[in-house]
C-alpha cells in the first residue's frame, strides 16, 4: 500500500467525500480499481470511519459552542457514556491542560443551547465548564 497515494486520497476525500471513484482516479493519476482498493482497505483499517457531508454555514440555523468540561477522573466514563447519549453534543473530545474534555454543543436556539449546557454542567462528576459560543466560521475542511 502506497502512503503518499493513501494520504493524496484521504485529503481529495476530506475536501469532498462526494468525490466519484472515476474523478478521484482522474486526479490521482491512477486505475478507478486502485482507488477502490485503497478505500477498501482504508476502511478496513479504521482509517476512514464514514463519509458524511458539510453544511454551508448559512444553511444552518443553529448555535454551537465549545464547551470545555472539568471532571473528576473516576467518573470519567460514566460523564462520556451520557454525554454520547445527549443528542446536542456533536462530539466530545479528551484534551490537555486545565480541562479534562471539550463537546462541541448545537441546538437550534440559545434556550436549547442553555438547556443542554446546563445538562452536562449537572452530571455527576463535572467539577467545572467554560463555555465559548461560535460566532462564525472562518473556514473548515
Amino acid at each position: 500500500m502506497a502512503p503518499d497515494l493513501d494520504q493524496r486520497l484521504l485529503d481529495l476525500l476530506r475536501n469532498n467525500s462526494r468525490e466519484s471513484i472515476a474523478n478521484l482516479a482522474i486526479k490521482l493519476g491512477v486505475s478507478r480499481a486502485t482507488v477502490k482498493q485503497h478505500m477498501d482497505t482504508l476502511e478496513r483499517r479504521k482509517i476512514i470511519e464514514g463519509y458524511t457531508i458539510r453544511y454551508h454555514p448559512q444553511h444552518l440555523q443553529q448555535i454551537s459552542a465549545y464547551l470545555m468540561i472539568e471532571i473528576a477522573p473516576k467518573l470519567a466514563g460514566n460523564i462520556v457514556r451520557r454525554m454520547e447519549k445527549m443528542p446536542a453534543v456533536e462530539s466530545l473530545f479528551s484534551i490537555s491542560g486545565n480541562y479534562d474534555l471539550l463537546a462541541v454543543v448545537s441546538c437550534a436556539n440559545t434556550r436549547e443551547l442553555d438547556q443542554a449546557i446546563d445538562m452536562i454542567a449537572s452530571l455527576d462528576g463535572v467539577e467545572k465548564t467554560l463555555t465559548s459560543i461560535v460566532l462564525g466560521a472562518k473556514f473548515q475542511r
